[in-house]
């Protein structure tokens, strides 16, 4: 499949009327780079525009990289929205990108990679090249920067422990990097995001502020009220402003506290290992949905007459997804069975005190739930980077797996966007409130394509009146 933005990048002349706008609803889903200068840039670059000849376009920062182009410290082109083409997307590269963003190939290394996605090293490289301008050691590299980047500008960590945390293998390492991707070295980096911006948060040991930028416009009532009907004592906690949580990360434990402001998301982070920064960001940026595209969304949606009202009413509405493929596994299993305290304590912070129960924990408690102990024994891997079509399948092996539950662990672990919960009462409530047959909807879901999830969310509004 030929996706929207696949096809944008390739096509110079569409590319350049959105650089020519400054359009900024094009930020992160390709890369502006500038012969004559040498450097990439977001499309709304707020720098002259170049001349047309004098440009090539992206569909990542690691390609450009992988080119000779280095960042613009200007509109910092790392700092946007990720495409939402890797949700929309369900192939190869579409998964490999959503693991790389959480860390696997540091992790891991590229066999790690490849073994998660069922392919041969090479076989990976040569389809990530061609689909996206670069190998996984390259779009890993693009990722290493960027997350050492956050924690240079953000942090008063020590440069040496800032290579490390970043997943650098040596400082000398870190040091070229920065230099080749930032064209500056990490000492200036630090003081000319002092000097620009001042600090936006500051680092006692392993605390963290940051700044989650997102496509406008952005429900974050409508995401807290979901967070809310949903949240599991001592591993969550939400107010009417804010949403914190634990978090079971790669190196150690997390906590997070995310605050929604006019144009971004306030990330208060606790980590026990830095390591794991660019992994938790990745994991928070898919629980809030914000690389999610609402103007597309609108466009399809809205132009339903029976949707339209409520699409109006609640612009850039947003699909929950999870931070951890097991634990929301887990909890669509249980429901409100869960027995929140077989998870382990944590330090208390913004009210939460302990980690979500892991599968295993679980699975020894309720012994007779086969689907816990498949869970548990790894015989069913949930993680993003699964293919849909196979995960769903292996779902409905497990015995007390239905369509519904299948479906619904695809849309929120995968973030795929086209599944319409048709089943759900809550869905089927939304449906009769705005006029909607509950039998029709699998029929008007075609209209709905490849929208059925934000779809499922604006009909779960309408529902509540």
């Amino acid at each position: 499949m030929v996706t929207e933005t696949l096809a944008l990048w390739r096509d110079a002349e569409r590319c350049y009327r959105v650089v020519t706008a400054r359009d900024p609803r094009f930020d992160g889903q390709f890369i502006m780079a500038v012969r004559t200068t040498g450097i990439y840039c977001r499309p709304s670059c707020p720098a002259s525009t170049p001349k047309e000849q004098n440009v090539r376009f992206f569909p990542t920062s690691a390609a450009a990289q992988a080119n000779g182009f280095r960042a613009c410290r200007r509109c910092l082109p790392d700092a946007v929205p990720g495409s939402p083409d890797w949700n929309v997307r369900a192939d190869l590269a579409a998964r490999a990108m959503r693991l790389i963003s959480d860390g696997t190939v540091e992790r891991e290394g590229v066999p790690g990679l490849a073994r998660r996605l069922g392919y041969s090293e090479r076989q990976l490289g040569r389809v990530l090249t061609a689909e996206l301008g670069a190998g996984p050691l390259a779009l890993a590299r693009a990722h290493r920067a960027h997350s050492a980047r956050l924690l240079i500008e953000m942090s008063g960590l020590p440069l040496t422990d800032v290579a490390f945390a970043a997943g650098f293998s040596s400082v000398r390492q870190f040091n070229e990097t920065i230099r080749e991707v930032f064209a500056t070295t990490p000492s200036q980096l630090r003081a000319f995001a002092a000097s620009r911006r001042g600090r936006q948060g500051d680092a006692g040991g392993t605390r963290l502020s940051l700044r989650l930028p997102f496509r406008p416009p952005f429900d974050a009532v409508g995401l807290l009220r979901f967070f809310a009907a949903h949240a599991v004592e001592g591993v969550e906690k939400v107010t009417s402003t804010s949403y914190a949580r634990t978090l079971r990360l790669a190196h150690g434990t997390g906590v997070v506290r995310l605050t929604p402001e006019p144009d971004h998301v306030r990330c208060e982070l606790l980590l026990t290992d830095l390591r794991d920064l660019g992994s938790a960001v990745s994991r928070v940026r898919r629980l809030l949905d914000l690389d999610a595209d609402p103007a597309a969304v609108t466009r399809v949606l809205g132009a339903d007459p029976a949707l339209a009202p409520v699409v109006e009413a609640v612009p850039g509405i947003r699909v929950p997804g999870t931070v951890d493929g097991e634990e929301l596994m887990v909890r669509a299993l249980l429901g409100d069975q869960i027995p929140a305290a077989l998870g382990e304590e944590v330090p208390g912070e913004w009210g939460v005190t302990r980690l979500f129960p892991a599968a295993a924990r679980v699975a020894t408690a309720m012994p007779d739930h086969a689907a816990l102990t498949a869970l548990a024994e790894r015989r069913l891997d949930v993680h993003v980077g699964r293919d849909a079509a196979e995960l769903r399948a292996e779902l409905l092996a497990c015995p007390g797996i239905d369509a519904s539950t299948a479906d619904y662990v695809l849309m929120r672990v995968l973030g795929a966007p086209d599944i319409l919960l048709a089943a759900d009462a809550a869905v089927r409530r939304g449906a009769e409130a705005l006029g909607i047959s509950p039998e029709s909807l699998p029929e008007r879901a075609r209209g709905w394509t490849p929208w059925c999830s934000y779809a499922g969310m604006y009909l779960r509004q309408a529902g509540l009146g």
